[in-house]
């Protein structure tokens, strides 16, 4: 029997039955996953939110999957087909291909040219000539003619001729070998191993299609290919650029007719008994063969790799996303501080938005500092205005169209105006013209213009990149890998799921917090959070998390779930600042009995709570990981878990891409990581590219364990093309710019020739030769 939904899922979690199917009970009652993963440790044995995000996926599929069985089970015994060993199989299937493979001879279709000849009765003709290749084929088709006929399903043409009843009876043989599951299964692995993904450029598509020149000419093994370049593979098909296809790499090209027998005809015929030992039907039985490998067993898998090859690449392409994203949304806030938002302009000018310390908007207008009008001097002034009379310390600048100009006017306005101590810092800005016109900032910012609310998104964004960011769809925050390219409904889900990690992992001030953030807290949705504003806005700020439970649609499940991760700050128990959740300050109050003290003057106190031992206090509702979380939580309530606010500084005098120089070692922000490496703002209005082999002295895998979005790094220049807009950069500073004119391999022998051996085996992409083939591959 195969094995219950937990135990797969705890094997492949290598966890035990029991946390599984807590798990997936806590799920089914409607639990989040930030909730179980904190609150619910005892239940489960600890899983993470890794582990239970992994949980909540598979757990889908394998639903999904005994949905599917359960339906191919109930047509088969419809139709009266099922054996013993057919059921067996079925139910021992363990994923959607093997069950699919086993339903394709009862799957319902479109009467069939094998159909055809069964009902003209060819199905005697190719019993005999497969079980006895001695037997003449014309002579024994002569058995079998019979005029045109009429059936329930249609009429029949009959069997007019000798070749009429052979093209009926191969019809059959093809049909039966090729929906043989066994055999389907023993040559998509060797199609797995054995196949080339091969691309070549459509005539006349050169020019239009530069962009993908590096697959103008291109094959590679189809289980080695990275999803970036299998997703670009796709997109030149899909805009008409590259043909595509698959072959065998025994083969030059994809398969001539006349071409020798391939080891998948191979054991086509193996499977069936058929050999070439010159016998009267031999040679028909192997053209059937061949016939059923061209036609219909290589399409089919074809098509099935193909697909799978382009949703394995989705998969990975959100896997980017999601990391890129949550590397963003959990980048360090600049805090509480006065700042100005600038987003850059040319001809419409420099929009400036000053905000609070508590993001409140306090100030806007328009600068027009660059062409056509180069009001500098007067820009300057406005600046310096603004930033002195609402004690600006943080100017933010958005990276788009006119940022570097931009940012060399906020640099001229610290040089002018040393005393107001400002800082500056470029941030990204994707997104900011979708949070504009939206809905909400409609809502938020009613009566601004909308070319005014980008720039106070850009200041709040530094100021709270989380807070922020969640006001718009995750999609458009613009740090994945083809986002465009991939399954949509997948990939929100799989960004909705990360926002919800990001946004509970740090906690929410309820009576700051805007709608869009409020809703993404365990529990809470759109509507049962705006309940929770307009509440707030109609009694005044909460003073207790015990006041939520008078907020019109919130329940006691809701409760539940999204309490621990909302913070009242100003309320008379610290314990409502904090993430320990209000079903255990029971167990905190039975705690400050034992040691005869308050919960004022315990929190904070490092010495005292790592004194205490926790399984002391464990009982059957509190188990030992919640003590531990709790007494750890009191030592610094609602911490931030955050890093520090760091700034890059880009270097005076590289403003433009025609000012890099090989060698030159800059400061930069990473911007976005990819399978192929990372991006990096220099500051030259063009990211570069550090490959995966530039990354680190040592080996690198996976570019997201050695950097992330928005970590400020040093780089090294190792080529620049400036007419492509290509800038090749190394975080291994003792690298050196290539020789000008040399080929990559030779590039890269100048630094390190074992690293390129070591490299060229996980990536096969050019080493520093990123200038062709990894920079092909941008953000989608």
């Amino acid at each position: 029997m195969l094995p219950s939904i937990e135990q797969r899922l705890a094997l492949e979690l290598a966890a035990k039955p029991v946390q599984v199917a807590a798990a997936v009970a806590l799920l089914d009652e409607g639990a989040t996953v930030p909730f179980i993963a904190r609150y619910r440790k005892e239940a489960t044995g600890g899983l993470d939110d890794i582990q239970l995000r992994l949980l909540e996926e598979r757990l889908r599929y394998l639903r999904e999957l005994e949905v599917r069985r359960g339906a191919i089970l109930a047509s088969i015994e419809e139709q009266g087909k099922m054996t013993p060993a057919l059921l067996q199989a079925i139910s021992l299937a363990e994923d959607k291909t093997r069950l699919e493979d086993l339903y394709l001879p009862y799957k319902l279709k479109r009467r069939t040219k094998a159909q055809i000849a069964a009902e003209a009765g060819l199905t005697e003709l190719a019993d005999a000539l497969l079980g006895n290749p001695e037997l003449n084929p014309e002579q024994e088709a002569d058995k079998y003619l019979k005029p045109a006929f009429s059936t329930d399903n249609g009429d029949n043409p009959g069997v007019a001729d000798a070749k009429a009843a052979l093209d009926g009876a191969r019809q059959i043989l093809m049909e039966r070998f090729s929906e043989d599951a066994a055999l389907l299964q023993a040559l998509r692995e060797y199609l797995t191993e054995h196949g080339v993904v091969e691309s070549k450029v459509v005539d006349g598509k050169q020019d239009a299609g530069e962009k993908f020149a590096d697959y103008f000419d291109y094959s590679e093994t189809i289980g080695t290919i990275p999803s970036h370049r299998a997703l670009a593979l796709f997109r030149g098909r899909r805009e008409e650029i590259l043909n595509v296809v698959l072959r065998l790499d025994t083969e030059e090209e994809k398969p001539k007719w006349d071409a020798p027998h391939n080891p998948c005809e191979g054991r086509i015929a193996a499977r069936f008994g058929i050999s070439n030992k010159n016998r009267s039907a031999d040679k028909w039985l192997s053209d059937t063969v061949r016939w059923s490998w061209r036609v219909k067993v290589f399409m089919h898998l074809e098509t099935e790799l193909m697909t799978k090859l382009r949703e394995t690449a989705e998969v990975e392409a959100i896997n980017v996303f999601a990391r890129n994203l949550k590397a963003l949304l959990l980048a360090a806030p600049a805090g509480p501080r006065a700042t100005m938002g600038l987003d850059p302009g040319l001809r419409t000018g420099v929009k400036v938005a000053v905000i609070d310390a508590t993001g409140k908007v306090v100030d806007t207008t328009a600068i027009y500092p660059h062409q056509p009008r180069n009001d500098w001097d007067g820009s300057l002034h406005t600046l310096a205005q603004l930033a002195e009379k609402h004690k600006v310390s943080l100017i933010s600048i958005g990276n788009g169209t006119a940022s570097r100009e931009t940012d060399k006017l906020a640099q001229d306005l610290i040089k002018l105006r040393p005393e107001l101590k400002l800082t500056k810092i470029v941030v990204s800005e994707a997104g900011a013209s979708v949070y504009s016109a939206s809905e909400f900032a409609s809502r938020e910012l009613p009566d601004m213009d909308v070319s005014l609310r980008g720039a106070v998104s850009i200041a709040r964004r530094l100021q709270d990149p989380l807070a922020e960011l969640v006001k718009i769809d995750p999609k458009s925050i613009g740090v994945g890998q083809y986002q465009h390219d991939v399954g949509q409904t997948q990939l929100a889900r799989s960004l909705d799921a990360v926002v919800e990690d990001c946004v509970n992992a740090v906690g929410v001030d309820v009576n700051t917090a805007s709608a869009p953030l409020l809703a993404r807290v365990s529990g809470l949705n759109a509507s049962v959070a705006q309940s929770i504003v307009t509440y707030r806005d109609m009694k005044g700020m909460f003073t207790s998390r015990a006041g939520l439970r008078e907020v019109p649609r919130l329940g006691e499940k809701t409760f539940e779930q999204a309490a621990g991760f909302l913070r009242v700050m100003n309320s008379d128990n610290p314990l409502d600042g904090s993430a320990v959740h209000p079903e255990s300050y029971p167990l905190v109050e039975k705690i400050l009995a034992d040691i005869k003290k308050d919960v004022k003057g315990v929190i904070g106190d490092d010495k005292l709570l790592k004194s205490l031992n926790p399984a002391k206090y464990a009982d059957e509702k509190f188990g030992v990981p919640t003590i531990a979380d709790i007494l750890k939580e009191l030592e610094k309530p609602g911490r931030d878990p955050r890093p520090e606010f760091t700034t890059a500084t880009f270097k005076d005098g590289v403003e433009e891409i025609r000012d890099l120089r090989p060698d030159m070692i800059l400061e930069g922000v990473v911007t976005n990581v990819a399978a192929f490496g990372a991006f990096v703002d220099i500051g030259v209005h063009q990211d570069g590219l550090v490959h995966i082999s530039a990354l680190s002295n040592t080996f690198v895998k996976d570019p997201h364990s050695v950097v992330k979005a928005g970590q400020v790094v040093k780089v090294k220049v190792l080529e620049v093309d400036e007419k492509r807009k290509r800038i090749a950069l190394t975080m291994r500073l003792t690298d050196n710019a290539p020789v000008a004119g040399a080929k990559p391999e030779q590039r890269a022998d100048r630094n390190d020739a074992k690293r390129l051996s070591q490299q060229k085996q996980a990536a096969p992409a050019p080493v520093n030769g990123a200038m062709a083939a990894a920079f092909a591959k941008l953000k989608g």
